[in-house]
This record gives C-alpha cells, sequence and structure tokens, in this order.
C-alpha cells in the first residue's frame, strides 16, 4: 500500500486534505468525532483505486482528485449507518459512535458525510451531472443490497445469484463508481469507461467473497468468525458446501442457520465445520479467483502504465489478503 501512494505522491496528499477540508465544522462534537474517524479511517482503497484509474486512463485533474474524495467520504457515510444496523461496538479496533453516543448520533454523523460527499461532487468543473448520476446509482445500490439481505436472512433461502447480487449493491457498486468517475475526469473514452467499471465491479466482488472467506477462517486482526452465520448470513463458503452436499443436507443446514440465535457461537461454528467439510472455502477461493481474473482482463484496452500495473496487483492483494 505504501508503494501504491508513493506513485500517487501530491495527488494523494490533495485528496487527503479535501476529505478532511469537507468535514470541517464549528460544532466542537462533530469536529471531534469527524478527526476521530479520519484518524482510524483505515486503508482508503476507494479513493487510491480512483486515484490510480485516473491516472491509467489518461492524468489525474482537480475533478479526479474530487471524485476521489468523495468515494471516501460516502463510504465512511456508509460504514455510520451499517454500524447501527448491524449494533456495531467496534470497527477496526476501535469504538464506534453508535457504541460512544448511540444510533441518532451515529446517523447524523453518517448523514453529514453523505452531504458532504455530494457537495464535493458537486464543486467539480467538469462532468457533475454524470458524477452524481453514478455515485447516486450506487446509494440506490447500497439500500437495495441492504434491504435484499436482510429479506433473505429471515428465509435463509439465498442462492449464489441473490448473494452476487447483494454483494455488488453493498461493496462492488461503489468500487464501481469510484472508478468509472475517475476515468470520466481524466477524459477518457468510452472504451475505457466501460473497462474501468468492468474491472472495478470485478474487484469488488472479489474483494467481498475475500471478506466473506474469511469469517469463516478468521483474519490477522482477530476478528471473530462465524459474524456472518449468526446474522443468518449465507455467504459463498456456505453456498459452496450446498453444492457438494446434496438437497436434503441443504435443507436441513439451510433451517438451522434460519433458526440460529444470535448468540449461539456452538450453533455457528458447527455450521462453519460443515461448510469446510464440504468443501465450501475451497470454491470461495475458486469464485474468488474467477472474479480477480476477470478485474485484470478487464484493464487490457488500457496502455501499458505503472498505474495499470498498480491496479493489477491491488486484485491480488484483494485476493490474497488476511484482514
Amino acid at each position: 500500500m505504501k508503494d501504491r501512494l508513493s506513485i500517487l505522491g501530491e495527488d494523494w496528499k490533495k485528496v487527503e486534505e479535501l476529505i478532511a477540508s469537507s468535514l470541517a465544522s464549528d460544532i466542537k462534537l462533530l469536529d471531534d468525532l469527524n478527526a476521530s474517524l479520519l484518524e482510524n479511517s483505515g486503508k482508503k482503497l476507494r479513493p487510491m483505486l480512483s486515484l490510480l484509474m485516473a491516472k491509467a486512463c489518461g492524468k489525474v485533474t482537480p475533478d479526479s482528485i474530487k471524485f476521489a474524495a468523495a468515494s471516501e467520504l460516502l463510504h465512511n457515510a456508509t460504514l455510520l449507518h451499517d454500524d447501527v444496523a448491524d449494533q456495531s461496538a467496534t470497527r477496526r479496533g476501535k469504538p464506534t459512535v453508535f457504541s460512544l453516543l448511540g444510533g441518532t448520533a451515529s446517523v447524523l454523523v453518517g448523514d453529514f458525510w453523505l452531504v458532504r460527499a455530494m457537495e464535493t461532487i458537486l464543486s467539480a468543473e467538469n462532468e457533475r451531472d454524470e458524477a452524481i448520476r453514478l455515485f447516486s446509482k450506487t446509494l440506490n445500490n447500497l439500500a437495495e443490497g441492504e434491504m435484499l439481505q436482510l429479506g433473505k436472512a429471515e428465509s435463509a433461502d439465498t442462492t449464489e445469484a441473490d448473494y452476487l447480487r447483494i454483494i455488488y449493491n453493498k461493496t462492488a457498486t461503489l468500487f464501481e463508481s469510484a472508478c468509472i468517475t475517475a476515468a470520466v475526469s481524466a477524459g477518457a473514452d468510452e472504451v475505457l469507461r466501460q473497462a474501468a467499471g468492468d474491472y472495478a465491479v470485478n474487484l469488488g466482488l472479489a474483494f467481498q467473497i475475500k471478506d466473506d472467506i474469511l469469517d469463516y477462517n478468521g483474519s490477522d486482526i482477530g476478528k471473530p468468525v462465524g459474524v456472518d452465520i449468526r446474522e443468518h448470513k449465507i455467504t459463498m463458503p456456505l453456498l459452496g458446501a450446498f453444492v457438494n452436499a446434496g438437497a436434503e443436507k441443504e435443507a436441513e443446514v439451510r433451517a438451522r442457520v434460519a433458526a440460529l440465535d444470535a448468540g449461539d457461537a456452538d450453533g455457528a461454528a458447527e455450521i462453519i465445520e460443515f461448510a469446510r467439510e464440504n468443501g465450501g472455502i475451497e470454491y470461495a477461493e475458486k469464485r474468488l479467483e474467477d472474479f480477480r481474473q476477470l478485474a485484470v482482463d478487464a484493464l487490457s484496452p488500457l496502455a501499458e502504465s505503472e498505474a495499470k500495473q498498480c491496479l493489477i496487483e491491488l486484485a491480488a492483494y484483494a485476493a490474497g489478503r488476511n484482514k
């Protein structure tokens, strides 16, 4: 990651400065919360992808900086809302706004970040309408994906097609808008814009499948396993196990998932073991590799460059990370 940031140089510094300045407020509580969130903001993968894509498609422009910053602002807005929906006490090892001040505060701060993201997009000199359209589509997808997941968690009848739609809506769609707006900002033609979108969607799917594998295998940051199962979420490892286990066993396990109590760690562990014994992890890893390769292949219309190589390496990172 440090190597990627060194390639972006001053452009990355401008993105970070714009994010910070966009969040400035004379309300001390809000300003303090925003400063704390920025200190614990993770890898900033989406704005990094956005800048690299702009660079690979031509050049980074002032609008590229704005669209990249907006992608991070929007991402964190959704996390603040997710913490309320999921009742999350911690994120990245730190207490959430939800745990410190409650759901109302977390939603309001999330709304603030969302509005500042929209204002940042609207400050662009060119292609504002296209960028607003793309990011608005993302917000629509995020809401629909969350509702689809909630419905499927209740019925426990998630198919692989359902799952792929959910993870496109909840994860890949923001990768997509970040990369397409980057291509737009760089003046890319329709072929390169399509390539940027295809790369981003497949990268996002691979990224989320990896997250779901880590929920079965554990991660380097000590995140507990089985969180998804206890929330009745059927993801790729379990879907893969169903392929191998047969219809009767699948129906039995689906019923157990639907009836699982949120605090039933032993029940979740048994379902995880079922997935492992029936090749679910291997199946998920194969699907992950399929999407990683599709992401790399999508970049073929782009000219060879250092930025393009970084995008290829980031696809490998998404597939190989352990946190």
